[in-house]
Formats: structure tokens, sequence, C-alpha cells
């Protein structure tokens, strides 16, 4: 048996060897999408079966003797033993949010390459072993966050600054994570009036299986998977019906919509709303990506888009900078996410009913993430250049005319025929899909055209693109309750130190006041975003790309001190490694978003241009409240950028001095593998 084991893992090792060499050398010649897969699935189950095994078993010493939070302060409301499946669902989806859509879409304009090895290494050997590792520190610490475990096992220094750190870095991601949303949903009310329908779905799946039917999560699932798949096909009645006026929205009336909802959802207790909503999107986020991967095994489209463009230079029209480092902050959840340390060290290990639960949730849900990466670039691969960048880059550069874009797109080597482009527009529904920035059209269209293929014929072309358009919204916004939350405990939890009453999780008024206040923070800036001339997206991206590495950093240093001081140090080198990566790729990027001279890289650069045309008079009246907005913008983030690296900085560094006092000799102390 054991022969039969190690020939079968040698089959996959090879099968995803292969994949890669191929995907990697391939030039010119046409290239499936097939070889994509099988590099991602290979990848994935032996990083799964060999490598987190062995963070489980030496590195972390999982242990089911040991009470989980769960159970030793089990309350009905935040802690609550949870079968593994259901934390599963609620965890990966937290912690699928835009990043895995939208970033691999926008820095598909450097080619397919650098996007797939990232995502692909990444994953395995850094962001997937940030949140097992997180994860289980907080499981064996009482369910602690982030910042109090930066506090206590570094010190009171790094632990101040990335206790205001996390908490300004969960603000921007929110907001930004919030104004993805808007942009996906705006002028649908198709997709609006079906992820509204979610929520008293949500909450009545969680009755179902507290009150009504305790523990039949089967039967909760089998009825809340059917009524989400009724609210799908009732969208459309919507949509065409006398209610559409009720659900088409406008920018801000959504963006007011998502701030009042992250607000009951942070208020409401986690088994009532958050879980049961989180564990529903789970079962249409896989269930899509799983039915998106069998429709690319079916159709097996050609990828259109090159290994590598022109624009690894950094004169990239989607959006400026070289490869190096833009490509991997932009890429950002696919491979690595900081967010996902406080989802490992907020609401998830007060649900896990036993320690081991922590591999399959913390590694495999990462991996799931990973996945979707793969299938969003995969889906921008396959369309042909010339449509991809019509739809990506900003209307300054290629105009609102498909003419007029098919011509400058031209002048970049790629072909864009301007009635096939009409006509792909029609086909989905929409008036227009030129300049559709944030990733998220692009990414419908291209679900749209593998799912019509092979299932639907292109009379259900439409009805695809919207069904996908709802689906990335759940993305988004199951991630932004969840971060909701998140930031509620790290507020009470600074509020308590003033005042104890405020600190108290069971507490209605403190979760009231800490809610409103974390709202009203994130909320500020996608509200900003909203009503920002350029859209938002454009300023904010780059933005929460490098603010969630940067956090990815701060918790990767925690899990490096937690190894440091335990009495296996030599783990340390397994986190050490992905925090070296992460610390080159986001200060430089960071300090070129700041002082770079280009002004479609700098924040400074950008402002001092803009102020120069106001004093030179070439400016509009009309225009000239547009443009005094996009100076303070632009400045507002240069600032928040160095913030953010200086207080990570100082984490770092902070940690760096326990490594050095801990490696010199000092007696072991308790570490992320024991319990503190």
């Amino acid at each position: 048996m054991a022969v039969v084991k190690a020939f079968a893992w040698s089959a996959v090792a090879v099968a995803g060897a292969t994949a890669l060499g191929t995907i990697a050398l391939s030039r010119g010649e046409a290239l499936s999408s097939t070889w994509f897969l099988v590099a991602a699935l290979c990848t994935y189950a032996v990083g799964y079966r060999f490598y987190s095994a062995f963070l489980a078993a030496r590195a972390l010493q999982l242990d089911d003797a040991r009470a989980t939070p769960a159970l030793r302060r089990a309350d009905g409301k935040d802690f609550v033993p949870t079968n593994r499946w259901v934390a599963f669902g609620h965890h990966f989806a937290a912690i699928a949010g835009p990043g895995p859509l939208v970033g691999p879409i926008l820095a598909a304009q450097f080619g397919y390459l650098p996007g797939v090895l990232y995502i692909l290494v990444g994953v395995v050997l850094g962001g997937a072993v940030q949140d097992f590792t997180i994860l289980v520190a907080s499981l064996r610490r009482d369910g602690k966050s982030l910042g109090q475990m930066v506090r206590e096992e570094i010190g009171p220094v790094g632990g101040a600054a990335a206790l205001a750190g996390v908490l300004a870095i969960m603000v921007i991601l929110i907001g930004v994570l919030g104004l993805v949303v808007v942009n996906a949903m705006f002028g649908s009310p198709w997709a609006t009036s079906t992820v509204a329908a979610t929520i008293p779905i949500a909450l009545a799946m969680g009755l179902y299986m507290v009150h009504v039917r305790p523990g039949r999560v089967l039967e909760a699932s089998l009825i809340g998977v059917g009524l989400v798949l009724l609210a799908v096909v009732a969208g459309r009645w919507v949509d065409q019906g006398a209610l559409r006026g009720v659900f088409d929205l406008d920018k801000r009336q959504l963006a007011l919509a998502i701030i009042a909802y992250g607000f009951v959802a942070s208020v409401l207790p986690v088994w009532l709303l958050l879980a049961p909503r989180d564990y529903l999107s789970a079962f249409v986020k896989i269930g899509t990506v799983a039915l998106l991967a069998a429709g690319l095994l079916w159709v097996r489209p050609e990828v259109h888009l090159p290994a590598l463009t022109r624009f690894v230079d950094g004169t990239g029209p989607v959006f400026a900078g070289k490869v190096f480092p833009f490509c991997f902050i932009t890429i950002a959840c696919g491979a690595m996410s900081g967010f996902h340390a406080l989802i490992s060290s907020g609401t998830t290990p007060k649900l896990l009913e036993r320690e081991t639960d922590a591999r399959f949730i913390g590694y495999g849900a990462m991996l799931v993430e990973s996945f979707v990466a793969i299938m969003a670039l995969l889906s921008a691969a396959v369309m042909e250049p010339g449509v991809y960048f019509a739809m990506n880059a900003p209307a300054a550069l290629i105009g609102t005319d498909p003419g007029h874009a098919a011509q400058v797109i031209s002048g970049w080597g790629f072909a864009l025929d301007p009635a096939a482009f009409a006509a792909l527009t029609k086909s989905v529904g929409e008036e227009t899909l030129l300049s559709r920035t944030g990733g998220a059209p692009s990414l419908a269209v291209g679900m749209a055209e593998i799912f019509s293929r092979a299932l639907g014929g292109e009379a259900l072309r439409a009805l695809w693109y919207h069904f996908a358009i709802m689906f990335e919204a759940l993305f988004i916004l199951t991630t932004l309750d969840a971060g909701t939350r998140v930031g509620r405990f790290m507020i009470q939890d600074l509020l308590g130190n003033f005042w104890e009453p405020l600190g108290r999780t069971t507490s209605l008024p403190a979760n009231l006041v800490a809610s409103g206040a974390i709202v009203a923070g994130w909320g500020y800036f996608l509200y900003q975003g909203v009503i920002d001339p350029l859209g938002g997206i454009n300023s904010l991206w780059p933005l929460f790309g490098i603010a969630n590495q940067l956090l990815a950093a701060t918790a990767l240093a925690l899990a490096t001190t937690l190894f440091v001081k335990s009495e296996r140090p030599r783990f340390a080198l397994l986190t050490a490694a992905p925090l070296t990566w992460l610390l080159s790729v986001t200060m430089t990027a960071g300090w070129q978003k700041i002082f770079h001279a280009d002004r479609r890289i700098g924040f400074l650069a950008q402002a001092e241009y803009l102020s120069q045309q106001i004093m030179q008079g070439t400016v509009t009246s009309e225009k000239l409240r547009e443009t005094h907005t996009l100076i303070f913008n632009n400045r507002l983030d240069a600032a928040v950028t160095a913030l953010f690296m200086f207080l990570v900085a100082v984490v770092v560094l902070d940690a760096a001095r326990v490594w050095w006092r801990a490696l010199r000799g000092a007696e072991g102390v308790p570490g992320v593998a024991e319990t503190s």
C-alpha cells in the first residue's frame, strides 16, 4: 500500500512539474488552459499533503487533547463550537474578498507568467503558512487578536505600533472592499436584489440550525442553497419588473447601504448572521469556482494573453510600475494576504472544536482562495488581449469610443475589432464595457464566455454574466462583514484600556460604540472613493495592496517571534523567509508610490503636477473642485502609506530585538507550538 501511495504522489508531482514547465517555457504556440489547472491542482495537493502535514506535526504539533477556546469559553455568541465544515465555510468566505478576483486580473497586464508563478509558489510557502500559524497561535491564546499577541509576545513598543497599524490598515482594507462592491453592483438591480436576499436567507439558516433543528447542518445547507439559486433567478424578474427602481441604486446609495449592513452584521450574534451567511456564501463561492474549473476542462479554451507583455517595463496602461514590485502588491490576496491574519486571530479561533481542524481550515482555505486567483487570471488570459485592455485601461488613455480605443490599443501591439467588441457588450446585456476598471467585469465576461459555451449557449450569456457579478459581490461582502467584526474586537481591546466596560464583548452598549467607530472609519474612505472623480479604485487599490502586504509582514514577524522564542527556533525559517520577501517587495513599492518622479506612479508627483496645472490656469472652473479633491487624495494616500511603512518597520525592528535576545541564550518561553 505504501508503494502504491508513493507512486501515486510521485505521479502527481511529475504532472504538476510538467504543467508548470509547459506554462513557463511556451512562447508563441497555442497553450491550453488545461495546463494551468493541472499545475495548480497538483501544486496544492502536494503542498497540503506534505508541507502542511509537516507544519502540523513537527512545527506546530497540533494536539486534540488541548481544549479550544470555543469549548473553554463557550458563550453562545462569539465563542461557539462549530462543525469543521461550517467553520471552514465561514473562514473561507471571510478571507476570500476582492484580492483573488481583482488583483490577478489587473496584474495580467504583465502577461500570465508572473502571476501564475507567484500565486502558486507564494501560497504554498507563504500565504497558507501565515494563515495556519496565526490561527494556531490565536487558538492557544484564547482567541486573542493579532495586535494583542504582538503586544504580549514582542513588547509594548512593537505592540503599540502593531495595534495602531493593524487598526489603520483595517480601515483602509474594508473601505476598499466596500468600494469594489459598489463598482461591481452599481447599475445592476439583478445583482443588488440577489445579494440583498442572502441576508434574510442567512438569518433563517441561523435560526434553523440553532433553534428549529439544532445540528441539522445538511438540511439547512440544502434549504439555503436552494433559496440562493431561487434568488438568482428572481433577480432577473426584479431587473425586468416593477421592483427594478427599488434596487437600482446609485453609487452613493449603495455605499450607505453597505455601511449600514456592516454595522448591523458587527452587532448581531455570530451564529445569527455572520456564520450562516458566510457558510451559505461559501457554497456559492466554492460551487461556482468548481463549476468554472469544470467548464475550463470541458471547453479547454486557448490562452491568448502572452506569457510576458511589453508592460513589464512599467509603462502599463492598467496601472503604472514595473513587474517588480507592483505585480506582487497587485495580486496580494491570491498568494499572501495580511487580512487573513485578522480573521485567523479574530472570529475563526473562537469557532474551532478541535485543534487539528486548524490545518484543514487555516492552510486548506488559503489554497482554495489561491485557486480562485488562478481562475480569475485564466478568465483574463483566455480573452483576446485587445478586449482585456479595452475593459481595463482607463478612459483617459483609450477614450469612450470603441473605434478610438481600437486605434490606441493597436499602438500597443494588440488588435481590437470595434464591431466584435460592441457585439460582446450587447451579448452580456450591458451598455458599455469600455474602461470597466477594477477587474470584476473582466472576470464576469470570462466566466460568462466559459459557462455559455459549456452549459447554456449564447442565449444565456447575459444570465451568466450577471450571475458572475452577484458571485463576486458575495465574495467581497462576506469579507467586509467579518472584517468589520474583527475591527470591532480590536477597538474594544483598545477602549477597554481606558474604561473597562467598553472592552466587554458581551456588552451591547460597548458593541454598539465600537461597531459605530470602526464603521465610521472605513465608511469615510468608502464614501470618499465613491465621490472621487476618478472612481477611487485607481488611487486606493495600490494603497490596498501595500497595506495588505504590510499587514502580512506584521503577522509573519509575530509568527517568527513565536518560533524563535519556542523550544524549536529552527522552525522560524519557515516564516522568516516569506517575511523577508514581503518586506523587500512592499517597502520598495511604498517608497515608489510616495516619491517616484513619474506622476502615474508617485502620489506626491501627481499632486504636484495637478497643483501646477491650477497655478498655470489650465484647469477649467468646472474641474477645479475635482482637481483639488484629487490633490488632497494623493497627499493623503502618500501620508497613509508612509505611516503604514513606519509602523511596520517599528514592529519588525522590535521583533528583531526579541529574536536577538532569544537566540543569544535566553530561556525558552511559550511559542506558537506551546500554550501560554
